[in-house]
């Protein structure tokens, strides 16, 4: 069993979690026949219904699992560090393009466990706005900002590139999280009110509202991109059961979907909802558990 050592952790890469304004919850290691596993992962919706799913699973198959919440920088790192054992919350090849150079010869890509992302900036079906290179004629209808997450996010450091790309010197990018976001776009929505906020697919607020995503001409956001799993050097050798089922998680937009419309169900545990959504799907995690 792979044992944490939390205070060399802290030391390691505590500056990029003192820069990223979080920390890192290390869960308490377990005495179990085969071990514990840590996964880390991002606050955003759809990897906290990948993240939880995937323990789901390997808590039926005997594991003892610990997640830790952490920005997309300290997720890379905890994984090339080996203080975490995997993540199933890599963008790529755009979003996280850089956080992959600076670790891939530390990390073990996976592949793909989901197909048909998409990053841009989203606005409501309603507003005539269409194209991004409209934003800066159109400023004073979005209060002069766009509405982001979390500043350590890959689709942060995208949308700094778009404002300057386009030149939209009349428009502020404001950060905050995935919560924050998707609250403001409740409220203008209610308001029938113009705003624009980083967007990504797939994500329950498509299935909620009518949005649509703004037209990038210039291309800044790149084309659909792809979600990985990243898991740490050694981890085939320590925990081969872990990895066979890391290798083989694979899932559809549809099916993540299916999780985080029922994440957003008021006072609901998107773990217990993981649990659920494993139990109701036996054939899916059998071929991740390549029964």
């Amino acid at each position: 069993m792979k044992t944490i050592n939390t205070l060399s952790r802290a030391v390691r890469y505590g500056s990029v979690l003192m820069i990223a304004g979080i920390g890192f919850a290390a869960g308490t290691v377990q005495a179990q026949d085969k071990g514990t596993v840590e996964l880390a992962y991002v606050e955003w919706a759809s990897e906290v219904a990948s993240t939880n799913v995937v323990r789901a699973v390997l808590e039926q198959m005997g594991y003892e699992v610990d997640m830790s919440s952490l920005s997309a920088a300290a997720m890379w790192q905890a994984v090339a560090y080996g203080d975490a054992d995997a993540m199933v919350a890599a963008w790529l090849p755009t979003t996280h393009e850089n956080y992959y150079e600076q670790t891939k010869e530390q990390v073990v890509d996976l592949g793909t466990n989901l197909e048909g992302t998409k990053l841009g900036l989203v606005v409501p079906a309603y507003t005539d706005i269409t194209s991004i290179d409209q934003l800066d004629d159109k400023a004073n209808a979005i209060n002069g900002e766009i509405v982001g997450i979390d500043p350590g996010a890959g689709l942060m450091g995208l949308t700094e590139d778009v404002i300057e790309e386009y030149g939209l010197d009349d428009i502020q990018l404001q950060s905050g999280s995935g919560a924050t976001m998707t609250a403001a776009l409740q409220a203008a929505i209610n308001n029938q009110e113009d705003i624009v906020v980083t967007g990504w697919t797939p994500h329950w607020m498509f299935a909620r509202w009518d949005l649509k995503y703004l037209e990038d001409p210039k291309n800044v956001y790149g084309g659909a991109e792809e979600i990985h799993t990243i898991v740490r050097q050694g981890l085939k050798e320590d925990m081969p059961e872990v990895h066979a089922l890391l290798d083989n998680f694979s899932w559809t937009p549809e099916q993540m979907g299916e999780v985080m419309l029922m994440n957003q169900e008021e006072g609901s545990d998107p773990y217990e909802n993981a649990k659920q959504w494993v139990e109701e799907n036996p054939d899916i995690v059998s071929e991740w558990m390549g029964k």
